[in-house]
Formats: structure tokens, C-alpha cells, sequence
């Protein structure tokens, strides 16, 4: 296919281009602008040249122009330096030479052919100095015809010797050549030349002429104006001159690419001849440095430049356009041929660049449609949506065609046509699909997206940190509003009353009082000094050796601020003494007594029989503007208190954050090696997006002495999009013990899982007992969805607690809930709730069940939303908790209306937890019923608080829960051959309780003396010691005390408590008990005791037989010991309690006692293999003797080792055990019972 193109355009093409660091080979093809100046006409125009773009198969590679174009002689443009011409000597030398030395296969091309051809071009080289380098150049190249018969096109040969190259490229290196200016006209391509034209266009061009073999010489100049130097350098191109620099060489490469070839008669050749010429500049004149003659002028050249630009582009966008043409044209025909009603441009799709798609509207289900669009998106409709209305092609056919830009994360584009309302070509349903090459693929594009919601997440949390901040700042600015207020208005009332008070006593202030007291000068103000008279001999202090003034101001206001020694005065008779006093400022009334020495010394004084005295200051301000300024003062102090009082509890907030968090983030560190004699990870905290190595020991594992060990791990708790990863034979690591391998953790990670096995394809598997490994993942983008929890029981603090029970259930929930989950609990509305505990009380709604209307009422305890439940028929109104003859029948009808609840709310939670046997009907009743009515999301969790009691109740839910838990682990083994418990040791866990640290803290306790941290705990159980001592009218002395918090029954072990009340007292210690007996008995029993001890150690022994929960935070905080000799104890808050406040445990070795008591002496490696240090003292039997074995251990250490126990407390103070390792034991059941 031919197409001519007729085009206006001026015949010379000037470009500008840096040269960094190389100059290499001038471009072939290119003629000089002196070539070309005689087509100028008057008017500036050129004639018309005619283009043929010839297009073919290898069209994007060839390019081929052809072209013809008359030359005038001898006529250029002005500015220029006049053509410096070849000898024709030099060029039938070069000619030869190069005839010898250059094989005709030495062309870099082989792809065209044709005959030799003539180029020339002159180069004008400028540096920042404004020098100049004008350049010219002659090149010779020779080549060989393919094809003589039709005049096919030549291979250009060219070689360059290196001096020139190398010359030029030392000043560009050197920075001394900053600018190339180009004159060059492309030659045409592919077509033969006439030897007229030929002959013309090389005289035209300052070619040497066409020599009698009718070679034409092509010259080329190059000036080099450089300082004060010349040099004369003459090339002559040659194979040998070959060696450039590596930059040059990719320079040279990228010149011969861009080569235009000019089609030539057979008959000639070209001849290149190339010098380098470098004028210095004190031996040329003016007239020879080629610059242009005006600005003009060298204006009108840039504008010739841009102009010639623009050309290139529009003629590259032509050829381009018809291209394009001609394969769409291939392509429209051939889909329509097949059948096919769908076709795009280009055929292979690459991200960043658009892509024309084409629709046969007759052969698609919108054949009737006027108007076609196209709906789509990217990567399976993930990414970037759009909708482009198509429009009618210039294709045969009904050819519809629209252009989509593919973005560079594409690895697919999707689509469906429709009308724009409700008819759609969807490709029958599968949807229209093109792959993306060379891009993303589904992997990466994935992780990109995570990559996208971290960023706006990212900014997300930025945007609401900004938010919250503005929010803050707005309530401080409204806070300080209000306080201001507040404290004005206090200002003015403090102002009122003072001022009231005050002129009461100005009616009773005097000038002076006869024979008494008087002042000179009578007239004074404020500032002023004077002298004040007192006879000695008036008043209790005539025979005082030593008279003192003690005053102040205003009644006193601001306190004693006259103090001062009175004279005896020699020039008055009697006995008369005075002072010189200077009035304060602001006085309106002088207030003083008299007294016979200074402050904090006087025994006697004169206070004018308790009304003190008063003068008047006769030249006081206005009392108007004193209370003005009086109310300033005031206010401004009510101000700087406030702001003090502010900071210091915004400090102590702060400080109470930080401390939790470090204590959590401990705790979590702890958690996470708490099984890495088995399995640990590094980095212990395992990050989204990185690489983490798992360790792992089989040797304390089900798969010891197995000769290959296999990770099979995923994530998000197995659910992670990617699936579980290909299993992993783990490697021997330095460390001997363990095996190790690594593993990539995605970006959507939030949870890596993990089990192993003894072979690739299974085998037998180490899961951890059915619950897997889990390590939690930090960083990532997803985070873990929350579970919804609900609690159904009958206790819970602080507004119906009787036990531990109720502890539990409160402390459990916040902890679980601040781990992002969401918790409720149902409870009983008693009619003794602690309501003024619940914020937020209001009716919810009622239902019926068994005939009876059931009352649901809603509010928050701790934080927590809770449903309290009332039904009608009296149940739960009878004054108490526990103790009735139908407490089975009444917990019974809790539980079923609990569930009823639960179903007809539409409530489906993961987890329903019930504790003890007041709540164990609700495993069976579940399963039984309610999970086939709807409820049949949810799995039971149950926990046995007091095997004690309702052992048969306890029995059936073990049996239908999903889990079971005691709380601790020794506990749940003390009770494993228990009938009801053993059938179900495969799901039977002890977890350990934890205490509420927001409740027991002493950093903000408001019933101790003085807040305190492991920082200053010695001051301040110093303090509480003291404040315990006064309050109970113990004797303060500095002596060992022991503190016993409990209930008073025989499961705490009375006996004893007893003997260590006495054992304590020989040890010349101290002993405070605070505790109640449920049984008469031994509350007789135990005043009795009191009655003996305060009377034979009243100053030792103080024994309160009631429940104080104030006095109990002062003896945690002021006893050196708290003892705990439990006979059995399920798990125990007592002795953390009392580690809480840096009191040391005594407790005997049972349940959750031993899980948390180290002994100092005898359980360091206990303790260091749960990451704690030995924080106690214990024993082992249930009587005297072993009381006596801890606690003579324990007043032993205080005596004779104060600073090590001292230390000791710092270090219990420091361990946690609060809810934030049980809470994450908690979520791990929860997970497991879902499993």
C-alpha cells in the first residue's frame, strides 16, 4: 500500500542537544543547511515536497522515505561561516584508503541496499563561555548494491577513527562542550536518484563534485574554537577506528539506528571525508566566528527547530495512523469472516497504554440497539470500574470501537456491553475477558491491594487521630470555659464573704486605744512605715522579759505577715515599748496580738480577750476597687490550683496508661515464649509482609524420635484466602534441639497457624491436644474479625457478688472485650442489686416463656452491656442471691429464658459461656433444644468455679459443652479422677484467674495514704503500714506484720490461721485479720480469739470480724505478709492481690496457690520455666508444722535481710497477674471450641 503525502515545510532541520559525556558519529543521511539555503524564496517559503511511505510487513522496522527535492547553487542563510571545502586531493586519498581497508561486508546493516550516497552536516559547538565550536565534518561510506537491476537501497559502511572521537569526547568529559546545534536535512529513502540530481545536490551541498568514476565526496567540517589554542586534527574514517568508549559505542549504536539512507544510482559512490579543525581564537578575526548577526535571526533558527519537530512528529503519527489502518482492517475482516463479535487493537495488551476494543453490534443481542457501551473493570472487577459509550467505526461492517486505558496494575481486563439501560452482551453469561501481559500478576496484584488499604488505613487512623484531636482540643477549650465560670463565681463568693466579714470588724477597728496601743503618725497608708506603741504594763505580758508582735491584714487574710521584736522606748514615760512595722499594701484594717516571744515560741501573749487587735489605716485605697483587685487575686489562685491539680492527674493518667501498656506488652512477650521449649518464632513478634523462622523441639512432643518433621501452616486461623501453605520439611538448626524453617507471612495476615507431622502427606500430628499453634501477627492490614460472647450467670461484681464467681464473669468480660471482641451478659435482676453500679438503666422489653412474662432490662456495669432479667412470678425478689429451698428451680428458669432470649432477640453468638452449676442447664438445654431452633451458630463454653457444689448439675453440662475449664491448671488436675470430670479430660483446661489491676492499684488507690509503684514501694508501704497502725491502735513500731484476708470456713483452713496468729506474735510481729464465719459457730469462735488477743496483745493483735472493703486495700498495702493457708483452693485472688501491692504470699501448696506462689528457696526452676522469678514462701502440709516451716522463713528474711526483701517486694509488684494472660488463654478456647 502507497500513500503520498504533499507537505509544505522548509528543507532545513535544526536540532539542539546536549552532548554528556560523548560525542559521537554524525547521523547518515543528513545534509548541510548550506545545502538547502537557496530554496529559501522571498516570502520565506520553500517548495512543496512529495513523500512516499511505502508499508509492508517490517514496516515499524524500516521506515522507508523517499523523496525529491531541486537544490539551488551557492545560496545560504546569513550568520553562517561560508563552507570550508575538501581538496579533491584529500578525497580521492580518503577514498582509496577506504577502498583498501573496508570490506563491503562491514556495513552494521544488512536489511537495505542501494547505491552510495552523499551526506554532509555542519555542527556549531557553544560552551557556557560563549565560545564556539563549528565542526565540520566528511564522511566517507561505502556501499555495496544488492540489487543493480532496480536500484535497490545500499548498505552504509562507517568507521570512525578514534582521535576525532576521542577529542571531542575529552572536551565533553572535561564540561567544555555544553551545546551541539545541528543543521541537518533528512534525506529521502528507497528511491532511485538521477545523476543530474545527484550532481546537483553534491555541488549544492559543497560536496567536492562527482569524480570521473562518478564517486560523490561527501565533506564534513568540524571547528573547535577552544580558549587560545589551535589544534588541526583531519580524519579520515577507517575500520580500525573501532574503539570507543562503552558510552560511545551505545551512543554510535543509537545513530546508525536513526540513519535515513539515500536511494543513488548504482554508479556512484560516496565519500566521506571527516576533519576536526580547532581555531584558536587569537588567530582568527571576528568576521570568522560563526555566530549569528542578530538576535533575530538566531530566533528565527529556534523556531525553525520547533517547527521542524513538529513536523517529525506529525509525519511519525501519520505513518503510525495508517499502520494502524491497515491491521485493523486485517483484523475486522478476519473476525468478521470467523464469526467472532469481538476483537481489540493492539493484539497483545500491556499495562499503561490503551487498547481499542471492537464490537460487532450485528452479531451481539444489541443489534437493535442504537446506543452501545461498554461496562468494565479490572482483575476480575476488582480495580478501577468504567463505563465508555462506544461509537460507529470507519471499519466494514457494524464495527463499534471505543478505547479503554489499561492501568499498570492490570493483569486482566473484564467486561459486558449493554444499551445503557437493561439489554446486556455478557458473552452468554461468562463475561468478556483480555489478559494483561507483562504485568502484575494475581499474586502481586493482591498484595497490592493490601498495600492500598494499609495506606488508607494509614490515613484513615491519621484522619480520626486529627479528628480525636480536635475533638479533645474542643472539649479542653470548653472544659477551661466552664472552669473559669466556676471559678469566678467561686471568686465571687469567697469575695462576698470576706468582705461582709470585714466590715464587721473595720466597725470595731480604732486609731489607738489609751494607755494601750497607738501608732504614729496617725495618718498612713499602705507601704508606709510606722511605729507601733504598745504599753507593756496594760495587758498578761507586764512582766514578760520579751515583747513580739505577731500580725497581719484584712482579718487575717492572708495569714502571719507581721512578725517583729518590740523596743522599749527611752523618750516615753511608763512602759512603753513599740515596733517598726511596715503597713501591707492593700490594707484596709491592721490585725495583731501581742505575744512574749516569736512564733512557735511564745507561752504568753495579749489578744485583747480573744479579739485580737485592730487599727484602722486611715489612708487605705477605695474599698471598691480593693475588692475588685481581692476578687482577681482570688480568682487567678483558684485558677493556678486548678491547673496544678489538673496536670498532676493528667500525669498520673498518663503514667497509669503507660504502666498498663508495659505490663500488657510483658505479658503478651511471656505468652508468646510461653511454650518455647516446644515451639517459638523469630521474631518473636511476627510481622505482615515479612519472613519469619519457626522453631520447633519434637523431643516434648508426640513426634519425638521421628526422622522427618513437617510444618503445615496457614493463617487467619485456617481461613486466609491463600489456603494452607504447601508443607515444609524443617531443617536442623545451631542450637541442636530444635528444627526450624521459614515462612513468608502475607500482608492480610492477622494469625499464623501452624501443626506439624511425620510426613509430608500426614501421619501422625502434633496439634497441641486439638486446639493448633497459633502466634498472633502484627502490622497487617486485615484485622482479626471479633467473636460475640455472651455470659449466662448468676453472680457478678460489684452489683451481685457473693464469691469469686461474680469476680470472674466481670473481670473476664472487660478483659476480652478490650481485645476488641464483643461481650454480653445476662443475669438475674435481683431485687438487692447494687444499682447505683449501673449507668444507663432502662427497659428493653418483655416476652413470655412458660407462661410467664419475663422483664428484660438493659444497662451498662464496667463498661459492659448487660440484660437483666425479671420474670413475674417472684423469683428473683426475695431479698438474696443464694440460700433459698428452690434455688435449683429458680437458676433452672433463668437459664431457659435466658436462651428464649437469646433466640427471639435474633441474637447468634459465637460462644455462650455458662460457670458453675447455677448456669450449667444451659449446655444441654442448647443442645438439646435451642441449637435446632436457630441458635445453632454458638458453642458452649463451660467453667467449673467450686467442684463443691451442684455436682451432678456440674456432670450433664461437662458432658454436652463444646469446652470446659476449671481456673488454674492444678486445680483441674486435683480434680480429674472427680467421676463427673474424668470422661472428659480431652476437653477439660485449667485457666487461671486474674484480679481487676483498674480496681487493685496502688498507684490510684483512694484508700491508701500514699500512691505508690514498684518505683517507691518501700515509701509507700511504709506509709499504709503506718495509717493501718494508727487506725487500729496497733503500737508504730517497725515490726514484721502479717495480714489475713478470708473468709472464715474450714476450707480456708481456720486451724490455721489460728496458730499462725500466735506463731506471729512469738516472732514479736504483728497480725491483722479481716474476715466473717457464713457459720455462727466459728464467728463465736473467732471473737472469742479477738477478745483474748486484745486484752494480752492489744497493741499487736487486732482481729476484725467483719467485711471493710476500704481496710482491706489499707492491710494489702500496709502488711509485710498476707498469709493464705488454704486446705484447697480452686485458684485464689488473695495472694495476687497481695503481690499487687507488694505484700509476700505465705499460702500452702494447693490448686491455683501453687500455680502462682514460687518459693524463694525451693522453686527457682519452677518459676523460670513460666518465665517468673520465685516471689514467696509455701508449704506443703495442713498443719502447724508447715505453717511454722514458711512463715519462721519468711519473718526470718525480714529480719536479717531487710534490703534483699525490700527488693523482693519490688519484684512481686512487677510481675502481672492480672486478666491479660488469662483473657488471651480465654480467646484460645474460644477458638478452638468454634473449631
Amino acid at each position: 500500500m502507497e500513500v503520498r503525502l504533499p507537505v509544505q515545510r522548509p528543507l532545513n532541520c535544526r536540532t539542539h542537544f546536549k552532548i554528556k559525556p560523548f560525542i559521537g558519529l554524525v547521523p547518515h543521511g543528513t545534509t548541510s543547511i548550506f545545502s538547502q539555503s537557496s530554496q529559501w524564496q522571498k516570502d520565506g517559503t520553500v517548495p512543496p515536497v512529495s513523500y512516499r511511505i511505502t508499508a509492508s510487513s517490517d514496516f515499524s522496522r524500516r521506515r522507508q522515505r523517499k523523496f525529491s527535492a531541486p537544490t539551488p547553487k551557492d545560496s545560504r542563510p546569513r550568520g553562517f561561516m561560508p563552507r570550508m571545502q575538501v581538496p579533491t586531493g584529500t578525497q580521492k586519498r580518503d577514498k582509496k584508503n577506504n577502498e583498501e581497508k573496508e570490506p563491503l561486508d562491514a556495513s552494521p546493516s544488512k536489511e537495505f541496499g542501494g547505491s552510495n550516497r552523499k551526506i554532509a552536516a555542519e555542527l556549531k559547538i557553544t560552551t557556557n563561555d560563549d565560545e564556539f565550536v563549528n565542526i565540520n565534518q566528511a564522511k566517507d561510506a561505502d556501499e555495496e548494491s544488492e540489487d543493480d537491476s532496480n536500484g535497490g537501497l545500499k548498505e552504509v559502511l562507517l568507521s570512525t577513527e578514534p582521535s576525532v572521537d576521542a577529542k571531542i569526547s575529552q572536551f565533553a568529559e572535561n564540561g567544555e562542550i555544553d551545546t551541539i546545534y545541528e543543521d541537518v536535512m533528512e534525506s529521502t529513502e528507497s528511491e532511485r536518484i538521477s545523476e543530474r540530481v545527484v550532481e546537483e545536490k553534491a555541488t549544492a551541498n559543497g560536496y567536492s563534485g562527482v569524480v570521473e568514476d562518478g564517486t560523490v565526496i561527501e565533506e564534513k567540517q568540524i571547528h573547535v574554537i577552544k580558549g587560545d589554542k589551535i589544534q588541526n586534527v583531519e580524519k579520515e574514517e577507517s575500520k580500525e577506528a573501532k574503539t570507543i568508549t562503552d558510552s560511545g559505542r551505545k551512543a554510535a549504536d543509537k545513530i546508525y539506528s536513526e540513519t535515513k539512507e539515500i536511494g543513488t544510482d548504482k554508479k556512484y559512490d560516496v565519500k566521506r571525508v571527516e576533519s576536526i579543525k580547532i581555531l584558536d581564537l587569537e588567530d582568527i578575526s571576528e568576521n570568522q566566528v560563526p555566530e549569528p548577526e542578530s538576535i533575530e535571526e538566531g530566533q528565527i533558527l529556534v523556531g525553525e527547530e520547533k517547527r521542524d519537530e513538529d513536523y517529525s512528529s506529525k509525519l511519525k503519527l501519520e505513518e503510525d495512523a495508517n499502520l494502524r489502518k491497515e491491521v485493523l482492517d486485517r483484523l475486522a475482516e478476519e473476525n468478521f469472516r470467523k464469526g467472532n463479535k469481538l476483537f481489540y487493537y493492539p493484539e497483545v495488551v500491556k499495562p499503561g497504554q490503551d487498547v481499542e476494543v471492537f464490537l460487532n453490534r450485528s452479531f451481539s443481542t444489541l443489534k437493535n440497539e442504537p446506543d452501545v457501551m461498554i461496562m468494565g473493570a479490572f482483575n476480575d472487577w476488582k480495580w478501577k470500574s468504567f463505563t465508555i459509550k462506544l461509537s460507529k467505526s470507519h471499519l466494514n461492517g457494524d464495527w463499534w470501537s471505543c478505547h479503554v486505558h489499561v492501568p499498570k496494575e492490570a493483569y486482566k481486563m473484564d467486561f459486558v456491553f449493554f444499551n445503557g439501560q437493561d439489554v446486556y452482551e455478557n458473552n452468554e453469561r461468562k463475561d468478556f475477558c483480555i489478559n494483561v501481559e507483562g504485568g502484575m500478576d494475581v499474586f502481586e496484584f493482591e498484595n497490592f491491594l493490601l498495600e492500598e488499604k494499609r495506606r488508607e488505613q494509614e490515613e484513615l487512623a491519621r484522619q480520626q487521630a486529627e479528628m480525636e484531636r480536635q475533638r479533645e482540643e474542643q472539649r479542653r477549650i470548653e472544659a477551661e470555659k466552664a472552669n473559669q465560670e466556676a471559678d469566678r463565681a467561686q471568686a465571687k463568693e469567697e469575695v462576698a464573704k470576706r468582705r461582709r466579714m470585714l466590715e464587721v470588724l473595720v466597725k470595731k477597728a480604732k486609731k489607738s486605744v489609751d494607755n494601750v496601743w497607738y501608732i504614729e503618725p496617725s495618718e498612713f497608708k499602705g507601704e508606709d512605715e510606722v511605729k507601733l506603741y504598745y504599753n507593756r504594763i496594760s495587758g498578761p505580758l507586764a512582766h514578760a522579759k520579751d515583747v513580739w508582735i505577731h500580725g497581719g491584714l484584712n482579718n487575717w487574710k492572708d495569714g502571719l505577715s507581721i512578725v517583729s521584736k518590740l523596743i522599749r522606748s527611752e523618750r516615753k514615760e511608763g512602759d512603753w515599748w513599740y515596733a517598726n512595722v511596715v503597713v501591707p499594701e492593700g490594707a484596709l484594717v491592721l490585725d495583731w496580738v501581742f505575744a512574749d516571744g516569736p512564733p512557735q515560741q511564745a507561752i504568753v501573749y495579749d489578744n485583747n480577750r480573744l479579739q485580737d487587735f485592730h487599727a484602722i489605716v486611715p489612708k487605705s485605697i477605695p474599698t471598691g476597687l480593693y475588692w475588685v483587685e481581692e476578687e482577681q487575686k482570688i480568682y487567678r489562685k483558684l485558677q493556678e490550683e486548678r491547673r496544678l491539680r489538673e496536670k498532676a492527674a493528667r500525669a498520673k493518667t498518663e503514667k497509669t496508661a503507660r504502666m498498663k501498656a508495659e505490663t500488657k506488652e510483658r505479658t503478651l512477650r511471656a505468652f508468646l515464649f510461653s511454650q518455647k521449649h516446644i515451639v517459638y518464632t523469630d521474631p518473636v513478634d511476627v510481622q505482615a509482609g515479612k519472613t519469619v523462622t519457626v522453631f520447633y523441639n519434637p523431643a516434648n512432643t508426640v513426634l519425638n524420635g521421628k526422622p522427618e518433621i513437617w510444618l503445615r501452616c496457614s493463617f487467619n486461623r485456617w481461613t486466609h484466602r491463600m489456603g494452607p501453605l504447601p508443607p515444609q520439611k524443617m531443617l536442623p538448626s545451631e542450637n541442636g534441639s530444635h528444627l526450624k524453617t521459614t515462612v513468608k507471612v502475607p500482608l492480610d495476615a492477622y494469625m499464623m497457624d501452624f501443626v506439624f507431622s511425620e510426613k509430608e502427606d500426614g501421619g501422625i500430628f502434633d496439634n497441641k491436644n486439638g486446639t493448633d499453634y497459633h502466634v498472633p501477627v502484627f502490622g497487617g492490614v486485615v484485622k482479626e474479625p471479633p467473636m460475640h460472647i455472651v455470659h449466662l450467670a448468676v453472680e457478678m461484681a460489684p452489683i451481685a457478688k457473693v464469691g469469686g464467681l461474680g469476680d470472674v464473669v466481670t473481670s473476664l468480660s472487660r478483659a476480652v472485650q478490650d481485645l476488641n471482641h464483643n461481650v454480653d451478659i445476662i443475669l438475674p435482676k435481683y431485687d438487692c442489686l447494687k444499682f447505683n453500679n449501673v449507668k444507663d438503666f432502662q427497659f428493653h422489653k418483655s416476652y413470655y416463656w412458660g407462661g410467664t412474662e419475663v422483664k428484660v432490662w438493659f444497662g451498662k456495669v464496667e463498661g459492659l452491656s448487660v440484660y437483666f432479667l425479671e420474670p413475674q412470678n417472684g423469683f428473683f425478689s426475695v431479698g438474696c442471691i443464694y440460700g433459698r429451698n428452690n434455688d435449683g428451680e429458680r437458676f433452672g428458669f433463668f437459664c431457659h429464658a435466658a436462651l428464649e432470649f437469646l433466640l427471639l432477640s435474633g441474637f447468634h453468638p459465637d460462644v455462650i459461656h455458662c460457670h458453675d452449676w447455677s448456669s450449667a442447664p444451659v449446655a444441654w438445654l442448647y443442645k438439646e433444644q435451642y441449637r435446632h431452633y436457630g441458635l445453632n451458630k454458638a458453642r458452649v463454653v463451660f467453667t467449673i468455679h467450686n467442684l463443691e457444689f451442684g455436682a451432678n448439675l456440674i456432670g450433664k453440662a461437662m458432658l454436652n459443652s463444646d469446652k470446659a475449664t476449671t481456673v488454674s491448671p492444678t486445680y483441674s488436675q486435683e480434680v480429674s479422677g472427680n467421676p463427673v470430670i474424668a470422661p472428659h479430660l480431652f476437653k477439660f483446661h485449667g485457666i487461671l484467674n486474674g484480679i481487676d489491676q483498674d480496681i487493685w492499684d496502688p498507684y490510684n488507690d483512694k484508700f491508701i495514704p500514699l500512691s505508690y509503684t514498684s518505683e517507691n514501694v518501700i515509701e509507700g508501704k511504709r506509709a499504709a503500714k503506718e495509717a493501718l497502725q494508727q487506725r487500729l491502735g496497733l503500737k508504730k513500731a517497725d515490726q514484721p506484720l502479717v495480714g489475713i484476708i478470708t473468709r472464715l470456713t474450714h476450707q480456708k483452713g481456720i486451724h490455721l490461721i489460728k496458730h499462725a496468729i500466735w506463731r506471729t506474735l512469738d516472732r514479736n510481729g504483728q497480725v491483722v485479720l479481716l474476715g466473717s464465719a457464713p457459720d455462727p459457730r466459728i464467728q463465736n469462735d473467732f471473737v472469742n480469739l479477738a477478745n483474748q488477743l486484745h486484752s494480752s496483745h492489744n497493741d499487736r493483735a487486732r482481729l476484725c470480724l467483719t467485711y471493710d472493703e476500704p481496710l482491706s486495700h489499707l492491710i494489702y498495702a500496709g502488711a509485710d505478709f498476707i498469709l493464705v493457708p488454704s486446705i484447697f483452693e480452686p485458684c485464689g485472688l488473695t495472694q495476687l492481690i497481695a503481690m499487687r501491692y507488694g505484700s509476700i504470699p505465705v499460702v500452702r501448696k494447693t490448686g491455683g496457690l501453687h500455680d502462682t506462689v514460687f518459693d524463694v528457696d525451693h522453686d527457682k526452676e519452677r518459676a523460670q520455666a513460666c518465665d517468673l522469678e520465685p516471689n514467696g514462701f509455701n508449704f506443703d502440709g495442713a498443719d502447724a508444722a508447715g505453717v511454722d516451716y514458711a512463715l519462721n522463713r519468711a519473718i526470718t528474711a525480714w529480719y536479717d535481710g531487710r534490703e534483699w526483701f525490700n527488693s523482693l517486694c519490688k519484684r512481686v509488684m512487677e510481675q502481672d497477674w492480672s486478666w491479660n494472660r488469662p483473657a488471651l488463654d480465654y480467646l484460645e478456647l474460644y477458638h478452638a471450641a468454634r473449631k
